[in-house]
């Protein structure tokens, strides 16, 4: 059977339409139509009602999607392997992480990278949602939590120290709290439907829901933004607002847990060169940086 046919009719099983099976496999349209023609020539199965809202698996296909999940699966894990065996030093290498670590961390490392190592190219990907290790959505993840899956290695490479922070600006016209209970009395800059920082506060013993806070953004680059605008006082990380002497920690003796550091990889990939020598270079790179100290400006 030839794997060509039965990728398209997967992908016409779980986007229901030829147009958008084409547009997540990068083929064209005419040539996931004539997979599912020659497929169903070759079983003698009708596996799709056509309909003017798109394809419906019919019984037949229905009863097939497993089997066809079963060799993506395998398909998946063949190139996995491929890609661990392969010893060039060249070509892509695709990174996942927030959007803060890819904003305001990784680019000047990404730079220094290049100079190192020329012939690997970096894809980036800035993502706060958790990218697939297992399919191949991304060769490397950094993230803020120890991954779980099956097959997958990580390594701590460092923690990023937070603090309570605000612009001087905001402290010039509002005051400065000196307590948790005059703090919450600010304007806060918190998230909207992430309860990330209410969890954290949790944590802490102060018990509050979203409409503590004045101004709400899951954005994580726009909460930087926002704090360093004045907007109000907002939870940062050390090494984020460092360099910017008009950003002034408050409640220094408020002790926030630091966020873990981790880089994850596929097992399968850690006899690749390319990728080994990327997630050295990041761990080496990430592990040296200021990430734990104050700004702590008066």
């Amino acid at each position: 059977m030839d794997w060509n046919l039965v990728r398209s009719f997967l992908a016409v099983a779980e986007n229901g339409t030829l147009a958008a099976a084409a547009e997540a496999l990068g083929a064209s349209q005419p040539t996931v139509g004539r997979h599912i023609d020659a497929l169903e020539g070759a079983t003698g199965l009708t596996l799709f009602a056509r309909g003017r809202h798109g394809m419906v698996l019919s019984e037949a296909g229905l009863s097939l999607v497993e089997e066809a999940k079963a060799m993506q699966a395998e398909a998946d894990r063949f190139e996995l392997k491929a890609a661990g065996r392969a010893q060039s030093v060249h070509g892509p290498v695709r990174i996942t992480a927030s959007e803060v670590v890819s904003t305001y961390i990784l680019p000047p490392i990404i730079a220094a990278f290049g100079r190192t190592e020329p012939d690997i190219q970096i894809e980036l990907v800035s993502s706060n949602s958790v990218e697939n290790l297992l399919s191949r959505d991304a060769d490397i993840a950094v993230r803020m939590f120890r991954p779980v899956q099956n097959d997958i290695i990580a390594r701590k490479t460092g923690e990023l120290g937070m603090g309570i922070y605000a612009h001087r600006s905001y402290l010039a016209d509002h005051g400065e709290p000196v307590d948790v209970e005059t703090f919450l009395q600010h304007r806060l800059i918190g998230m909207d439907r992430s309860t990330l920082i209410l969890d954290g506060m949790s944590d802490l013993g102060i018990k509050a829901d979203r409409n503590l806070f004045s101004v709400r953004t899951d954005d994580q680059v726009a909460y930087l933004e926002l704090l360093k605008a004045g907007a109000g006082i907002g939870f940062a990380a050390h090494i984020l607002v460092a360099a910017n002497p008009d950003i002034k920690q408050v409640l220094p003796h408020v002790q926030i847990p630091a966020l873990p550091i981790w880089l994850a990889s596929h097992q399968e990939l850690r006899t690749s060169q390319k990728i080994r020598r990327t997630m050295d270079y990041l761990h080496q790179t990430i592990s040296i940086l200021p990430l734990t100290g104050r700004a702590g400006r008066e």
